[in-house]
């Protein structure tokens, strides 16, 4: 059954009773108590949720539709030290997060593209946008491919010693990005989304950019 022409609730139908800082540091968390509307009608009891307000991020892949080689960045990631993963230097894509609620992501990504990997990007094609964790977190993350001229690039090791940044840069095929992923070397939301959407839209992508 289509889902189309089907009511759905909106954020009209959740009431926030109380909001409280529960904690803040480098990042925030807020105590919610909150009621909504329940799919068999009425409402919900008032239930506790807490939530990590990490802010918004945006994510870019650059992409050479020329060599069709792709950059990807490698560093650190506290969470999976945390989680206890054995490979805690993850391959990612290039991500920051946006200064300011009303900035526009795609600028993030073609700052955090310099900031990271010394990247000018020509051109910036929009993804999509998704949650990260939205059972808990109140962070959107935008995605993007890059337009990038693999001449240019060059690897090596970057980012802001000032935000304790060690960032290294790969430039690579395409294809091995697809064998990573196959692999589960890619193993982090944003690059498994982008690197299955480039695959899926490679010529699709051309045509916007007018590559033959």
């Amino acid at each position: 059954m289509s889902l189309k022409n089907k009511k759905h609730f909106k954020l009209s139908d959740v009431e926030v009773v109380d909001r409280q800082v529960a904690f803040k540091g480098f990042f925030q968390v807020d105590k919610l108590t909150l009621k909504h509307r329940l799919f068999g009608g009425g409402w919900s009891q008032p239930m506790h949720r807490e939530v990590f307000e990490r802010g918004h991020a945006a994510a870019v892949l650059p992409w050479d539709p020329a060599t069709d080689q792709v950059l990807l960045i490698e560093q650190l990631r506290v969470g999976a030290v945390s989680a206890g993963d054995p490979q805690p230097w993850l391959l990612e894509i290039i991500a920051g997060m946006l200064d300011k609620p009303d900035e526009d992501p795609a600028d993030v990504a073609y700052r955090e593209a310099v900031e990271e990997a010394n990247c000018s990007l020509l051109d910036i094609e929009p993804m999509m946008d998704y949650w990260s964790s939205p059972g808990g977190c109140s962070e959107k993350i935008s995605l993007f491919c890059g337009r990038m001229d693999a001449c240019k690039i060059q690897p090596g090791i970057f980012g802001l010693a000032s935000e304790h940044e060690d960032i290294k840069v790969h430039l690579i095929d395409f294809s091995e990005a697809i064998e990573l992923l196959a692999q589960g070397r890619l193993n982090n939301a944003a690059t498994v989304i982008a690197v299955q959407w480039l695959q899926l839209n490679q010529q699709k992508l051309k045509a916007a950019w007018g590559i033959s």
